[in-house]
Parts: structure tokens; C-alpha cells; sequence
């Protein structure tokens, strides 16, 4: 029998809750327990069904969603995802959220192709699995049902190269892959970095239009310059890139020259983008001048494509268990043999740049 996961839905929408309820509903791992037109309702139902997860919206009458995760946060944390619109201001208002405690946004679904419907799908339950394992007090081990879409690997957008690699540069390029609990772990990481750090390529788990509203943020607080990366955008010094939402993101290099290529094509390790394919792509063309690191997040999305590196000379860093909101990549990686040293959350930063000027 398989013990599945409360999830409590609280929107203004009756479309989005009714819409969120149907592509929950064929998971035998899931169920929507109930739903709620806002917060102060929601509140009463919190006590009433004890959920393992919550899907808030933020924009809602009588109380917006961001002054009741806040005291949800205080008074009883529960694993909360925000459910936003992909406006300018549903991006920064997110944003926001997670730096209050949320754990995840989704986008909010909508009517649409079967193509975008089944993607939509994939990407929201996933979520709820991986908001449901932070949850320290709730041990337990989830089932996945019904048919499961074919799980892509790299070779989807970049077949594995076998020629030996040929670089004219001794530029030092950083990769980065992170999921759930990333957002945190990226602004700590970047925040610490010097101005004359070298260019960074990231990969986060984010629906589209959050990531520019999440790089703008980060741009704010660090001493590096921070954006969302646009097709044919130079990686230099001082600069990192995060790949925009629903794109995949791949390291190019012409000449000495490293830049970045975003790329339409299929869920790749069930996300786009995928670390998998920014990994693969910094093996075949920056090789041993490659510094990767993988960071918090549930599943493997990484883990291939950080032993590709490792044997194309990389130098690779994991994020430990105990500054992990979910150890599920790194652990990955790690078993993989793909990772040289494993360093808290607090340490990678200084370990980059060591790396980066000693080689």
C-alpha cells in the first residue's frame, strides 16, 4: 500500500486549483486532500488535514500569500510551494517567497497542448516529491505510478563526444547545477565570491520568467555581476550566467573565447534546463579548464553528465549532506565516482577560487 503525499492547495483561482487537482490526480503517490479559496480559510484546513505539502498562491484576497507564509513559517513550517503567475511582479514576488522558506515555485498552469500539459505535470510532482523529503519529521519512501514519460538523457541535445579535446586557453570556467533548496545555496555561494572570480555558467531548477526576476536578485547582493543568460552571451571574469527557464543552457567555445548557447529541445533527466546538458557540454569544449560543482537537489539530474567532466580532467565539487536541503544529486554524483572533493555549502566558494588560481 503506498503512502501517499497531503497535498493542501490554496489559490483564489477555482481554474488553477481545479487544474492542479486534475494533473495531481493520476499520481498514485499524491493526492490533493483539499483546497482553499485563500489563506485564512487554508489556515483552518492546515489544522484540520495536517498536509505534508502546500501549493500557495501569493496574489489573494484578505491576505496575500506572502504575509501568511510568513507566519506559517514561524508558527508551523510546513514545506510550501508557491504557485505564481510568470508576470514581472509574480517573478519578483516569488523570489521573495523562497527567501522566506518557501521551497519551490511552479508556474501556474494553464490550458494548453498535451505536450506542454504532460511538461507541466512532470515538473509540478516532482516538486511536491522533492518539498515533501525536506520535511525532517516525515520519513518516507514514495512510488511513482501510471505510464512515466521516457527519462531523457544528454544525448537528446548533445551527442557525447569521443574526439580528444584541443583547448588555446588556460581560462578557468565554473559550472553549476542546483535543484530544490538551490536558490539558497546559489546566493550563498555567489554572494562570497571576489570580483575577479572566474566565469560562472549555472543551471537552477526554475520554471520560465523566474529565473530573470532570480538573477536581477542575486545581481543586488553580490560583488560579481549576475543575469540571465541570452543566447551567444560571453562567460568572462566576474560575470555569472543562469539559464533561463525552460531552455536548455550549453558552454560553447570559439577560439579562447567561452559564451553560451540556449537551446530549445526536450525535458532532458525530466528538466529543462538540465544540469546533465550544461555538465556535458563543458566537458567536450572546456575540458580540464572546468570547475563544476553540484549543489542541493532531489534526483540525478548532473551526476552523468559531472563523470563526463571528471574523465575530460575537470575539477568537481559536491555540496555535503548536512548543508543539503535534499542530498539527492550530489549523493549521485558522488556514487558515481564523478566528484574530487565534498565541502559544506560554506566552503565551496573559497574552494573555487583556490582552485581557479593554483589549478
Amino acid at each position: 500500500m503506498v503512502t501517499k503525499i497531503k497535498v493542501l492547495i490554496i489559490d483564489d483561482s477555482a481554474v488553477v486549483r481545479q487544474t492542479l487537482s486534475q494533473l495531481i490526480s493520476e499520481e498514485r503517490d499524491i493526492e490533493v486532500i483539499d483546497t482553499a479559496f485563500n489563506p485564512i480559510i487554508g489556515e483552518k484546513k492546515i489544522l484540520k488535514n495536517k498536509p505534508d505539502v502546500i501549493i500557495l498562491d501569493i496574489e489573494m484576497p484578505q491576505m496575500d500569500g506572502l504575509t501568511f507564509l510568513k507566519k506559517l513559517m514561524s508558527e508551523n513550517p510546513i514545506p510550501t510551494i508557491i504557485c505564481s503567475s510568470k508576470t514581472e511582479k509574480g517573478g519578483h514576488n516569488a523570489i521573495t517567497a523562497i527567501e522566506l522558506g518557501a521551497v519551490d515555485i511552479i508556474q501556474k498552469p494553464k490550458v494548453g497542448t498535451k505536450e506542454f500539459l504532460q511538461e507541466s505535470k512532470i515538473r509540478i510532482c516532482d516538486v511536491i516529491r522533492a518539498a515533501s523529503s525536506t520535511r525532517s519529521k516525515i520519513k518516507r519512501r514514495t512510488v511513482s505510478s501510471g505510464p512515466i514519460p521516457p527519462k531523457l538523457t544528454a544525448d537528446a541535445i548533445l551527442a557525447k563526444s569521443n574526439r580528444p579535446l584541443t583547448i588555446d586557453t588556460t581560462e578557468r570556467v565554473v559550472v553549476v547545477g542546483a535543484s530544490t533548496g538551490g536558490t539558497e545555496a546559489l546566493r550563498i555561494f555567489l554572494e562570497a565570491l571576489p570580483v575577479n572570480s572566474p566565469g560562472i555558467v549555472i543551471v537552477q531548477h526554475m520554471p520560465e520568467h523566474f529565473t530573470k526576476s532570480f538573477a536581477e536578485r542575486l545581481n543586488t547582493l553580490c560583488q560579481i555581476d549576475v543575469k540571465e543568460a541570452e543566447n551567444n552571451d560571453v562567460v568572462y571574469p566576474g560575470r555569472a550566467l543562469i539559464a533561463p527557464g525552460n531552455k536548455h543552457l550549453l558552454l560553447k567555445r570559439q577560439g579562447a573565447r567561452y559564451y553560451v548557447e540556449t537551446k530549445e529541445g526536450p525535458l532532458v533527466c525530466r528538466h529543462k534546463p538540465s544540469v546533465d546538458v550544461l555538465f556535458r557540454s563543458a566537458a567536450r569544449y572546456a575540458g580540464p579548464n572546468t570547475i563544476g560543482v553540484i549543489m542541493t537537489g532531489m534526483g540525478d539530474d548532473g551526476a552523468r553528465g559531472m563523470l563526463e567532466m571528471r574523465e575530460a580532467g575537470a575539477y568537481n565539487i559536491a555540496q555535503d549532506e548536512a548543508s543539503c536541503v535534499v542530498f539527492g544529486m550530489p549523493n549521485e554524483a558522488i556514487k558515481r565516482n564523478a566528484v574530487n572533493t565534498t565541502i559544506s555549502l560554506e566552503k565551496i566558494a573559497v574552494e573555487v577560487v583556490r582552485k581557479a588560481a593554483n589549478g
